[in-house]
């Protein structure tokens, strides 16, 4: 008689995927937050609304991925940091518009579930929801064999924040004469990997434990350096400062991102040069003979967000940003946008 089958020997193990759930309950108590209802396990996330403090409270929510940055981190076999990933790119979309990051979920398939590298994933989720002040409240973890390649994975995140109807930054007061603040990424953040893996990897040959003098670190540890999280910037910005707009700078670079948040009666002058390049930007373009345009609509090119500010008080933003430890460039201007005008001049 033919031997009964199970969903282990369809390549789904539930007794590990249990295991890995009693160890993200530790994992997730370490991102406590005012508002949250039990533990994880249930059938979804609960979180006490607290609109005590908000005239016309708003919830402002967002999704994304890491994109082929996961594959840099399967490459070198280290999944601690890419969590922070996830997390701050759905909650620095939340950040500058204004809401405060109240929790976060996050999914989570692999072809075999691996443990080790799951729980690795979640804390590094959890490390991103403690910088962001959220807290991560639930998610899903799915073994998905025959979906992909031993070792690969694929990673979604879910933000939810709260603001102030009255106070949500949405570019509608950005004018004439405000000024940009940019202030400075991390490096590559999360965007662009593509076009960044055929530099380092097809283009010049290298390998992720490659040591590349330029950059004074290993094209791996240079790619998988972690998303800033604007969490604590922006809370201190627009506590002191009135913030006209803000944009965060992800897929599409300042070009596709801070229009975002100008009124189409108003165009953005770049003053080019006026920020630091981290190492890895000008190395990939002189590698890659990338052209400067395409530079700057595919990266971020050290700037990771940029806010919108009156001119008057660019003086005390940047002093806060120093105070803060925080590297910050004036690289522009908001002013009129003729009819054939593009929305943003470079200069």
């Amino acid at each position: 008689m033919a031997k009964s089958l199970s969903y282990a020997d369809a390549g789904v193990d539930i007794d590990k995927a249990n295991r890995l759930v009693d160890r993200i309950k530790t994992i997730v108590k370490s991102t406590p937050r005012q508002g949250v209802i039990g533990g994880i396990g249930g059938f979804g996330g609960l979180f006490s609304l607290n609109t005590e403090q908000y005239e016309r409270p708003v919830l402002v929510s967002s999704t994304d991925g890491v994109g082929t940055k996961l594959r840099v981190a399967i490459m070198m076999d280290k999944h601690d940091t890419i969590g922070i990933d996830l997390v701050a790119m759905s909650v620095n979309d939340i950040l500058v518009q204004g809401a405060k990051p109240l929790f976060f979920l996050d999914y989570l398939s692999m072809g075999k579930l691996n443990e080790n590298t799951a729980a690795d994933i979640i804390e590094g989720v959890a490390e991103g929801c403690r910088q962001a002040n959220c807290a991560l409240i639930g998610g899903e973890t799915a073994e998905m064999p025959g979906m992909y390649e031993d070792g690969d994975y694929d990673l979604a995140g879910f933000a939810v924040g709260i603001a102030d109807n009255f106070k949500i930054v949405d570019g509608s007061d950005v004018g004439q004469g405000n000024v940009l603040l940019g202030i400075a990424s991390t490096g590559l953040h999360s965007n662009g990997y593509s076009l960044a893996r055929k530099v380092f990897f097809d283009h010049l040959d290298l390998k992720v434990d490659s040591y590349v003098e330029d950059l004074g670190m290993t094209v791996g540890e240079a790619m998988l350096e972690p998303t800033k999280i604007y969490a604590e910037i922006v809370r201190n910005l627009i506590r002191d400062i009135h913030v006209n707009g803000m944009a965060h700078i992800t897929g599409g670079g300042i070009i596709d991102n801070l229009p975002r948040t100008i009124p189409q009666s108003c165009k953005a002058i770049i003053r080019e040069g006026s920020w630091e390049y981290p190492a890895i930007f000008p190395f990939m373009k002189k590698a890659g003979d990338i052209d400067e345009m395409e530079m700057m609509r595919t990266f971020n090119n050290g700037i990771g967000l940029v806010a919108v500010i009156p001119e008057p008080q660019v003086q005390e933003a940047l002093e806060l940003m120093q105070a803060m430890g925080e590297k910050a460039y004036v690289i522009g201007e908001i002013a009129a946008r003729g009819e054939n005008d593009d929305r943003i001049e470079w200069k």
